[in-house]
């Protein structure tokens, strides 16, 4: 069923909070939604708004809006101790997370409380304590408006990167993603070596698959900012991946600096944008309605009526900064409209 909107508030579809306005949205089920919503051919401008919490409006939007709202988790099969499961679109990934955790079913108890939607988990192929969720996609469900057709793609050839996808390039502005497929597994893999994950986990009496949610969530909870509470989008900033070179130089400087391996890029490794913006001095920094977070530098949040263009002044600050400290860039994870 189809759910039309026209010169809509998004303030309260967006964690951000900015009270932008958007010429149509569109709430969306099914694949025959989507023919329906564009029978009549693709609006010159489109796009998916999904949970709203990686996006930052800077202006209203004059196109088109689509919103998934089919929450459907389905068992596909089992073969092993590999169990396949589809999400649809519009499942809460917490909630997905949630599921498996309810039936023992390892694979994404590291990206436990992410915000969002499944459908954007392979767009922006989330990521946390050392997991991707790449790690268990194995294909995604979407509608192309080219030709009004359903596809699907295998995960190979989705591009996954660093909060990166194919669908953020090549197929960005094509398709719509209607459901993800996972695979998850009844044989415990605990992955422990990220932050605090190990000490919390020991602290809540041991290895289990329902403690590492736990855990994992009381960090969440403690570090980030509730954006019911205070608008925010998660981390603003994405870490910089640099050559093994520059990291060594910057921890010749400073020996505590974070320093992580880069999955699939030989001889280079991930810096913690976090610990970057820290000792640039910025934690806790305010100007005018906009800050960076007290306990989490890699998240900026809103203090109240921020506009998106506020905001991206004050990031655009914090990228100047952390650069003219370490020489290193930032780039934005947040999407902008």
């Amino acid at each position: 069923m189809i759910r039309e909107f026209h010169q809509i508030d998004l303030s309260g579809r967006n964690s951000f909070g900015v009270g932008q306005q958007a010429a149509r949205l569109a709430e969306f089920e099914t694949e025959e939604d989507l023919r329906t919503i564009f029978s009549g051919g693709v609006p010159e401008r489109w796009a998916v708004l999904s949970g709203g919490n990686n996006i930052l409006f800077t202006r209203d939007y004059d196109g088109l809006l689509l919103t998934p709202v089919a929450r459907q988790i389905t068992p596909l099969g089992e073969e092993g101790d590999t169990v396949r499961v589809r999400a649809d679109a519009g499942v809460e990934w917490d909630d997905l997370v949630e599921w498996a955790v309810e039936r023992g079913l390892w694979g994404i108890e590291n990206l436990s409380l992410i915000p969002g939607k499944a459908g954007a988990a392979p767009v922006q192929n989330i990521g946390a304590y050392g997991c991707e969720a790449k790690d268990v996609i194995e294909r995604v469900h979407m509608f192309c408006t080219d030709n009004r057709s359903a596809m699907v793609i295998d995960a190979g050839h989705c591009c996954f990167g660093y909060r990166e996808s194919i669908f953020k390039h090549e197929l960005r502005g094509r398709v719509i993603i209607t459901a993800v497929d996972i695979r998850l597994s009844r044989t415990p893999r605990p992955r422990l070596g990220y932050g605090d994950v190990e000490r919390e986990v020991e602290a809540r009496g041991g290895v289990t698959l329902r403690n590492i949610r736990e855990a994992i969530c009381a960090i969440r909870r403690a570090k980030l900012p509730d954006p019911k509470v205070t608008g925010n989008a998660g981390s603003f900033f994405k870490n910089p991946v640099v050559d093994e070179c520059v990291a060594r130089q910057l921890q010749a400087q400073w020996p505590d600096m974070p320093v992580y391996p880069a999955a699939g890029c030989a001889g280079r490794v991930k810096l913690a944008a976090g610990w970057l913006i820290d000792k640039a001095g910025l934690k806790g920094y305010k100007r005018g309605r906009v800050g960076v977070h007290e306990r989490q530098a890699l998240v900026l949040v809103n203090l109240g009526g921020a506009t998106g263009g506020e905001v991206i002044d004050f990031a655009h600050t914090v990228q100047m900064r952390v650069h003219e400290k370490f020489g290193i860039e930032i780039d934005t994870e947040v999407n902008i409209f």
